[in-house]
């Protein structure tokens, strides 16, 4: 095995809890991406990592100890991430959550027997037949697809591409999420066919709509908010500007039974202050938008984005109304969206109250030394 020297700085990230070490904390390294043994300034072993020679990130710490990186060491790894997942009341979650399962740069989402995989890095690409077949050995699916097509792929100096990496993998898969059931597409939808993170949230947002009532879902995509408020809510308004998001979403709400729900293309934006004109109110609303920071620069954009449609949700609360609110902007952080909130809600004219907090589900793992396993933050508030 090939050797990569580090700075007294590097070794003390991998001390400290993170996984990564950046290519100004490498002193030397081999030209060809895999996995190497990793030395501190004085030649000491502190480890096992990925190397990717054309990353910023140039080294993942994969194994603290000497112990081979073998078929048998993904074979238990993969399979205690499994067994984590085991009480997931749903047959679509993700199994491995990269850095949050202690496996660098790997996905593994689940729908229902099949797996679709994404490979992050220059370093794990060279395994990648390997961690195949430990997949198979592991957890018997029936096909799994190497959705190897994210942007992140091109600065570690990877092809993008989707193929099959065994069996075979249908274009749809019909998955159950608690009561729910939804079409994913692991070929051509959005990450590796569906919106896994915010699956508890989803759930609670289906027991919190008042039976009876009116609900409001905004940024609907395929309706996975809109399918669980309708089991409950008389009503539900489902906006979003893709007239073919919401094509799928009203498909999804037919596989159900639902036929409560209006599927509306809209500007969120628009919509959100035609309502408030109007004085409409609803019994619950869901504002679930994309990310609207997609760097640092643009988080004061960003929050005031938030601040704007959140100021209008609280506004078109009905009295004692719920709403669930969610951003998924890695850059904008907890404390910040909590004070954005609060903002608007003193200028709402409402007395708004705090329910709790949201974040990721248990299938997203974040761990407290490693910022970036953690970046969806949400909220449930009412208007008393």
């Amino acid at each position: 095995m090939t050797t990569a020297r580090v700075t007294p700085r590097g070794a003390e990230r991998w001390i400290r809890g993170h996984p990564w070490i950046h290519r100004s904390e490498v002193l030397d390294g081999p030209d060809a991406p895999g996995l190497v043994e990793v030395k501190d300034q004085r030649g000491r072993f502190i480890g096992q990592a990925l190397y990717s020679p054309r990353s910023e990130i140039r080294l993942r710490l994969l194994e603290r100890s000497d112990r081979p990186v073998d078929a048998s060491w993904w074979r238990e790894h993969l399979a205690a991430s499994a067994a984590q997942r085991s009480r997931i009341d749903a047959t679509a979650y993700r199994l491995v959550y990269g850095e949050g399962d202690a496996i660098p740069s790997l996905v593994v989402d689940r729908y229902d027997r099949w797996l679709v995989v994404q490979i992050l890095s220059a370093g794990l690409e060279t395994m990648r037949d390997t961690i195949v077949t430990a997949l198979v050995e592991s957890l018997n699916p029936e096909g799994i697809l190497l959705r190897n097509d994210a942007p992140v792929r091109t600065r570690e100096g990877l092809a993008l591409e989707s193929a099959l990496g065994y069996g075979s993998v249908p274009r749809e898969i019909e998955v159950r999420e608690g009561p729910v059931r939804y079409l994913a597409a692991p070929w051509e939808g959005q990450k590796t066919g569906a919106f896994l993170d915010q699956r508890p949230n989803r759930l609670l947002a289906g027991a919190l709509v008042p039976p009876g009532g009116r609900a409001l879902d905004c940024f609907a995509y395929h309706g996975s908010f809109a399918t669980h408020l309708a089991r409950r809510a008389a009503s539900v308004l489902a906006l979003d500007a893709s007239a073919d998001a919401l094509e799928r979403g009203a498909a999804n709400a037919s596989l159900n039974g639902l036929g409560n729900i209006e599927w509306r293309v809209a500007d969120v934006f628009e919509s959100l202050r035609e309502f408030e004109r109007s004085r409409e109110r609803f019994d619950a609303i869901v504002l679930d938008p994309p990310a609207f920071a997609k760097s640092k620069a643009s988080v004061p954009a960003a929050l005031r984005g938030y601040r704007e449609i959140n100021l209008r949700a609280m506004r078109i609360l009905a009295p004692g109304g719920v709403l669930l609110t969610a951003s998924c902007s890695f850059h904008v952080r907890l404390p910040q969206f909590l004070g954005m909130l609060a903002e608007a809600a003193g200028d709402s004219g409402r007395r708004i109250v705090m329910d709790r907090t949201l974040g990721q589900g248990e299938d997203h793992p974040e761990v407290l030394t490693i910022p970036e396993t953690g970046y969806l933050k949400g909220a449930v508030l009412r208007a008393v």
